[in-house]
């Protein structure tokens, strides 16, 4: 398992999260983030230890280097790994974590009422399969 790069973990079915990684790949300038889905044999060996059940899927989780972000702190890690202009998003980590927490909370709560919901995960396009890890 290549954990060189950060991983991204989200709901593979959750059309909110497909259209947040599908940003996430065009406007990545770097090029470092990877992605896998919640429901991945990946998310089942690498997210217990950290006490995060890949089941629950109320979150995008990001590991890096040894490290796990949850909520909106998965959300404002990303964007500043990401770089460029979106990195300074990064900013609103002044908000304290349980106000940022409740409105992600509640966007996470009506997801698929508001977005949809997939019978399947996505595939990804041909050129972005290798910064996927479970296909």
């Amino acid at each position: 398992m290549d954990t060189t790069h950060p991983i991204l973990f989200f709901d593979g079915v959750c059309n909110l999260c497909n259209g947040a990684v599908q940003f996430i790949l065009k406007n990545d300038r770097r090029g470092e983030l990877r992605f896998a889905s919640l429901q991945s044999e990946l998310a089942e060996e690498l997210l217990p230890p950290f006490g995060i059940n890949p089941r629950d899927l109320n979150s995008v989780v990001l590991y890096e280097n040894g490290t796990v972000y949850t909520r909106s702190s998965s959300v404002l890690r990303t964007l500043k790994l990401m770089g460029g202009p979106l990195s300074y998003m990064a900013i609103f980590g002044i908000i304290p974590r349980r106000i940022r927490d409740f409105f992600y909370n509640y966007i996470s709560h009506h997801r698929y009422n508001w977005f949809g919901k997939r019978d399947n995960c996505m595939l990804p396009r041909p050129e972005w399969k290798g910064r996927f890890l479970e296909v």
